[in-house]
């Protein structure tokens, strides 16, 4: 009955692998931790102009990848905003 509230601990250690790799991903592109809170607060003002955000889901990390680093955004969108003109 209890076993719900153990955790797995592939799980947490996957959590881990993730992390490690966000933060030395992030140190690769020479971001300091506030350039990257600036950077997501300039993607939800340029997404809210369009996009009715989940703001609190929102998540923006770094990745390696072959050959560099990129920008990772994973953004809850609740609605398109209708009317928006470019």
């Amino acid at each position: 009955m209890f076993d719900f509230f153990r955790r797995s601990p592939g799980r947490s250690k996957e959590m881990a692998r993730q992390r490690l790799q966000a933060v030395l991903a992030q140190d690769r592109a020479s971001l300091s931790p506030g350039m990257m809170d600036d950077i997501k607060e300039e993607l939800l003002r340029t997404l809210s102009r369009y996009l009715e955000v989940d703001e609190r889901g929102m998540e923006v990390t770094f990745a390696s990848r072959t050959g560099g680093v990129s920008l990772v955004a994973s953004v809850p969108v609740r609605s398109v905003r209708r009317g928006v003109r470019h």
